[in-house]
């Protein structure tokens, strides 16, 4: 089974290849119609997948991930029609010159191929992947969770549609419909036809991979974020930005987890910030110095709790904030390169010396100064949409959008040439 889903992966990829932007943008765009015009088959497949969960007793933050209705089913087909409308990176020169013997060099854009994605709960990164797949000449075989499985059919069954519409092969998009978790292992062995790997899921998920995969294997999404406030952090600027990184979407992988705060700042800041997440029903596990200052200043409804050991470095994704009270910069740094996942940290300073040693020294894939977490995504910083974001540093880091699914030949024209 794997292995002939491979081998029409890799043709599909090789015809994808040859196709000029306007046929990849048409077939883009047919994915978005499609998705509206079988709306109903859709939303018939999710409901007995959220009937299912709901029997099963997935969490309600989990439901809430699985649920598709016609606003986000719309949401979702507006957001393919933005990637048809995006600057197609392939064939892209971005470095050309002319060598000392005449050689005429340059580097230019390529599809990457055959991209396996592996995902959990989202039945949204069906559709992302694949408009961002075709829109970047490659073809992708998805394996969603369980939990998906007639969303994700019937998705990428409107989605192969739209590229029959447009006379472009569909098996540039292919999905494991079996819930067999063999089925993963033989996707991250199948290295003859598979370029790359991207787990979108939780630790254990990317843990698997990277151990079983044959291929390489893009890793990210884990996100423990964390800010550091010092003493020279307006009031105004911190309270909003706290509550924004944290309340806005706590389920996502760029909210806050982790507030760090200099021991001088402690007192001035907590009671206001404490206050404010209560009114959003945040629970703070605070260490034995912020636990003090914040039930001195709270009422007895706070929700306020002794932190354990491994509450830093945890990933809640819920409503819950770790908070811990530093000596300065120096102690954060440390905190942050023991605990943090490298995905997204903040600093809240008016010290130009300590926010450039932050932006310096902090080695996460976006760095902030003076801002929410909440920005590390494709569309907010300008890329449009992604397909994950990588905490690695190797092909790709932070919001892999379109150019990250590229790779790159390097082409050299010559007249006679041969080497001494």
């Amino acid at each position: 089974m794997l292995e002939a889903m491979g081998q029409r992966a890799k043709l599909a990829a090789r015809l994808l290849a040859r196709t000029t932007t306007a046929q990849r943008n048409a077939a883009v765009e047919a994915m978005a119609e499609e998705l509206s015009l079988d709306r109903e088959s859709i939303l018939s497949a999710n409901a007995a997948d959220m009937r299912l969960g709901r029997e099963a007793g997935l969490t309600p933050a989990l439901l809430d991930r699985l649920l598709l209705n016609e606003q986000r089913l719309e949401a979702i087909a507006n957001d393919v029609r933005t990637v048809a409308v995006l600057p197609d990176p392939v064939g892209e020169v971005f470095e050309q010159g002319v060598l000392p013997n005449g050689l005429r060099i340059e580097k230019r854009r390529v599809p990457l191929g055959v991209v396996g994605v592996i995902y959990e709960a989202r039945p949204n990164v069906t559709a992302d992947v694949a408009a961002l797949c075709i829109k970047a000449g490659s073809a992708v075989i998805l394996r969603g969770g369980k939990e998906i499985t007639r969303s994700a059919a019937a998705l990428v069954q409107a989605l192969r549609r739209a590229l029959e519409r447009v006379d472009l092969p569909a098996d540039a998009l292919q999905l494991i419909d079996n819930p067999d978790r063999e089925l993963v292992r033989g996707l991250l062995t199948l290295d003859r036809y598979v370029d790359m790997i991207i787990p979108r899921g939780g630790s254990g998920l990317h843990d698997f991979c990277r151990q079983t995969a044959t291929i390489p294997v893009i890793t990210g999404g884990i996100g423990v974020c964390h800010a550091y406030v010092d003493h020279t952090a307006p009031l105004d600027q911190v309270v909003p930005i706290i509550v924004n990184a944290k309340v806005q979407r706590p389920s996502v992988c760029n909210s806050l987890e982790t507030l760090l705060i200099e021991r001088s700042a402690a007192a001035k800041i907590l009671p206001r910030l404490g206050a404010a997440l209560q009114e959003h029903n945040v629970e703070l596990r605070c260490d034995p110095e912020s636990l003090a200052i914040l039930r001195e200043a709270g009422s007895s409804d706070w929700q306020l709790v002794a932190a354990q050991p491994d509450d830093f470095g945890q990933e809640f994704s819920a409503l819950i904030l770790a908070v811990r009270v530093v000596d300065g910069l120096d102690q954060a740094l440390e905190h942050i390169d023991q605990h943090g996942t490298d995905h997204s940290d903040t600093i809240l300073s008016q010290d130009p010396t300590a926010i450039e040693r932050f932006l310096n020294e902090v080695d996460s894939a976006v760095v902030y100064a003076n801002s929410s977490t909440r920005f590390t995504d494709g569309s907010q910083l300008g890329l449009g949409a992604e397909i994950a974001i990588s905490t690695q540093k190797l092909h790709a880091r932070g919001p892999m959008a379109l150019r990250e699914l590229t790779s790159y030949k390097w082409i050299v024209r010559g007249a006679g040439h041969v080497r001494d």
